[in-house]
């Protein structure tokens, strides 16, 4: 691919990237191994992986378990661990959270408060959460779910795709409050391994009225620290 319609391409997914910062990119992406150098001006891309993160046998049993209960509502799960691979220092607690519709929060919420090996809470408990949460019992925390969220399915589980997670960081400051310390560093390291749907994750922002933070956000980590990202 010709350097012109690299940056062409750069610049649709991020408009507002000057000169230096788009080829301060571009050569992150030679460092990553993502861009590779045909000949003078031309470039190959390499293929992005596909995110898929590990649902774990306690999730899956979670989301079966809604699911025979409660076939007819939307609903995913997800745990906050999913973003340790992107971060620096790893947070001490992990959570498994269930976003629902808001018209089944109260009977999903009392379902699962019926289990014998888990403890739920509504996410407006996240204050009783840390109080009294212990390292080695499993908790699930209830939320609702947006309408129209990008959602996938791994293993026939249903789980938020890599472009929600990533916005839901800087909506849900409580249930991510390890991770508001790195986001630059979340950000970057995911969408330089993976294939990050740009207009898909700006769409939900938008949504959720975080569009210009997320914009800010990966235009100032790129702008700022192009040749450290980690």
């Amino acid at each position: 691919m010709p350097k012109r319609e690299l940056v062409c391409k750069v610049r649709g997914d991020f408009p507002d990237f000057a000169d230096n910062t788009i080829n301060a990119y571009l050569s992150r992406l030679k460092k990553e191994g993502v861009l590779h150098t045909v000949s003078r001006g031309v470039y190959k891309i390499e293929g992005l992986k596909s995110y898929q993160p590990f649902v774990s046998e306690f999730l899956k049993n979670t989301y079966d378990k809604i699911k025979d209960k409660f076939p007819y509502i939307d609903f995913c799960v997800g745990e906050t661990a999913w973003l340790n691979a992107y971060m620096i220092h790893q947070p001490f607690k992990n959570y498994s959270y269930i976003e629902i519709e808001k018209e089944a929060i109260n009977s999903v919420f009392n379902f699962l408060s019926k289990q014998s090996d888990t403890k739920t809470f509504l996410y407006s408990d996240k204050e009783f959460i840390d109080r009294y949460l212990t390292d080695n019992v499993e908790i699930i925390i209830v939320k609702p779910l947006v309408s129209e969220a990008p959602l996938t399915e791994v293993s026939g589980v249903r789980v938020p795709t890599l472009e929600k997670l990533l916005v839901d960081v800087l909506i849900d400051k409580e249930l991510f409050s390890a991770q508001q310390s790195e986001k630059r560093d979340i950000f970057l390291n995911a969408i330089s391994r993976y294939n990050v749907n740009k207009p898909k994750m700006r769409r939900y922002a938008q949504r959720r009225n975080r569009k210009e933070e997320l914009d800010g956000l990966i235009n100032i980590s790129l702008a700022k620290n192009p040749d450290n990202c980690r």
